[in-house]
């Protein structure tokens, strides 16, 4: 089995710098709150999918909520097309695979069924028109599949999805999933995570939570 490197590409969960649109909703001590859940979540299932090596591709220092077995790099500097492809041009031969912090409901059979026999990359859709994860057999050519694509728009999804099959890549949907961004979508996600999820505890915490 060719087991790939598993990326989780996030920021350090600090009032005021990640999930700034959970406001005024939530306090951005709160917001942050629910980041570092939704970030705990994930990365406890990354690891438990099969990997070669698992990675923290980190804006900012890790912190209390980063398990075992992880290994801990900058995110470069640039915009998030150029993170994304460097990101993945740092990995080893082999393929890979990068998920964001904000997908809390993601469980480990999702990611456990991805197989490289006859494919070459993995897309996973966002329900607000970005992407949730991106596996490509080769990762050394990220930086032509993945600069340039225009971040942050109900179009990136289809603009990246567009860019890889143009360079003749056979590829695979992985469902689609829905990003934690406002207070609607934490309440939406919330519902859907598994038991224990760090992130439906610490959101059945915060005022006007459904309990």
């Amino acid at each position: 089995m060719n087991l790939p490197t598993l990326l989780v590409i996030a920021k350090e969960p600090l009032p005021g710098r990640v999930k700034t649109r959970l406001t005024p909703a939530w306090t951005p001590r709160q917001a942050a709150a629910l980041a570092e859940a939704a970030l705990a979540d994930t990365l406890r299932t990354i690891a438990r999918v099969p990997a070669a090596r698992r990675v923290l591709v980190l804006d900012g220092s890790p912190g209390p909520w980063l398990p075992a077995g992880f290994d801990v790099v900058p995110q470069t500097s640039g915009t998030l097309d150029e993170r994304i492809a460097a990101a993945f041009t740092g990995c080893p031969p082999g393929p890979a695979v990068l998920v964001g912090m904000d997908t809390p409901q993601l469980t480990p059979e999702l990611l456990t069924g991805i197989t490289w026999d006859d494919t070459d990359a993995w897309f996973g859709p966002a329900a607000d028109g970005g992407f949730w994860a991106l596996g490509l057999r080769t990762p050394a050519g990220a930086d032509h599949l993945v600069r340039g694509v225009p971040m942050s728009t109900p179009r990136t999804g289809s603009a990246q999805r567009r860019r890889l099959v143009d360079a003749g890549l056979a590829v695979r949907d992985l469902p689609v999933l829905r990003d934690v961004d406002t207070a609607e979508d934490a309440h939406l996600v919330g519902a859907l995570c598994p038991a224990g999820s760090f992130f439906a505890t610490a959101l059945r915490a915060l005022p006007g939570a459904v309990r």
